[in-house]
């Protein structure tokens, strides 16, 4: 069976969320610059959606890349993004609308954008899955994918309901890669179990990953002089089944440093990888709760709350102060008990392994995560 990925060359792709800009508009010489390193690299993978730079990258990549290359010398992904439709007959013309945005006839990668329970039922309610198969078998686009941000138990369902998905695009990165609130590992299996290619978004966890703390920076610098975002995105991209990794790159800076050493790609050594379990240890480590995720806290309590997964959420908030942790926390409280529903009952102490005083934590997470509601 051929791989929708073939024409991919490297593993590197262009994601154009963070452009560089001139006041309120998309400086195109700094961009065509960047495109042009990309592609005289050897890469050929962009990635956009109607959102994107508050809605100028789809026109951005028109002015700098489409009007610029012919058809073959570039692909392009786009996505049908949940703001922007509400019902299934608007899908076709915004549809319609970012093939004339982007200034091309056909998309080569189109994804239903950031799916989790709430949108994938929306998603299926307004038939998005069955217009955008329509659009595969027109030639309109010429594969056809999903991004995802949830558990790896919707993951089985979405793909084992949609098996014609050809692809997935997962948040993966060394932080989150056992993190149980993000499921990056258990999700790259689903896939895999599947048989689909995965494309990795956030390999620097929104660029946390490369602002680090000295000592842990001190760590990378030992083995050489390599910047820390590429033991980061070389660790994502090999990951087996990983075909793609995207990188928000913001200026040329960012375009030579990551193509310098994804061009000729090789996955980290023994070495690197004990390198940065070391770097994990140290921005984890301070003020984080010991928790194993053993779960048989929750087997017991009363309120349905997610524990393990709502301690994840506050050590990522802690070690990162990254946006996604407040995500996270909403899907793991979709349906199931929140962190202030707790009612001290304290079963979940009685058999918890680590001893945690649960409670008292519990009521930490309820301060960072439901301060709207005290």
């Amino acid at each position: 069976m051929k791989n929708c990925f073939d024409g991919v060359r490297g593993k590197l792709g262009f994601g154009c969320m963070r452009l560089p800009m001139l006041e309120d508009k998309v400086d195109t010489e700094k961009f065509s610059a960047m495109v042009d390193a990309f592609i005289d690299a050897g890469f050929n993978y962009f990635d956009t959606a109607k959102g994107y730079v508050r809605g100028l990258s789809e026109s951005a990549l028109k002015a700098c890349l489409t009007s610029r290359y012919p058809r073959d010398k570039y692909l392009i992904a786009d996505k049908l993004s949940s703001p922007h439709f509400k019902t299934e007959d608007e899908i076709r013309p915004i549809f319609e609308g970012q093939l004339e945005a982007l200034g091309v006839d056909y998309i080569d990668y189109y994804l239903m954008h950031a799916q989790d329970k709430g949108n994938f039922e929306k998603y299926k309610s307004c038939r998005a899955y069955e217009t955008a198969l329509e659009l595969l078998r027109e030639g309109k686009i010429r594969h056809f994918g999903i991004s995802f941000h949830d558990t790896a138990d919707l993951l089985e369902t979405i793909l084992t309901e949609y098996p014609e998905i050809e692809f997935v695009q997962i948040q993966l990165n060394y932080a989150d890669y056992e993190d149980p609130s993000v499921q990056s590992r258990l999700c790259l299996e689903t896939c895999t179990r599947h048989g689909k290619p995965v494309i990795v978004m956030e390999p620097v966890k929104g660029g946390t990953l490369v602002r680090l703390p000295d000592t842990a920076t001190d760590i990378f610098k030992s083995l050489g002089n390599m910047s820390p975002a590429s033991y980061a995105i070389r660790f994502a991209a090999g990951c087996g089944g990983v075909a793609v990794v995207l990188s928000g790159m913001g200026d040329i800076d960012m375009v030579l440093d990551n193509t310098g050493y994804m061009r000729d790609f090789k996955p980290l050594s023994d070495v690197e990888l004990d390198a940065v379990a070391r770097v994990l240890d140290i921005i984890k480590g301070a003020g984080a709760i010991p928790c194993t995720d053993c779960k048989y806290c929750m087997e017991l309590c009363p309120k349905n709350i997610a524990i393990p997964a709502l301690f994840a959420c506050l050590n990522t908030k802690r070690s990162f102060n990254y946006w996604n942790a407040d995500y996270y926390y909403s899907i793991h409280t979709d349906g199931r008990g929140k962190a202030v529903d707790c009612i001290g009952c304290g079963r979940c102490e009685g058999v918890c392994p680590q001893h945690l005083p649960i409670r008292k934590l519990l009521g930490e997470v309820a301060s960072e995560f439901e301060k709207k509601e005290k």
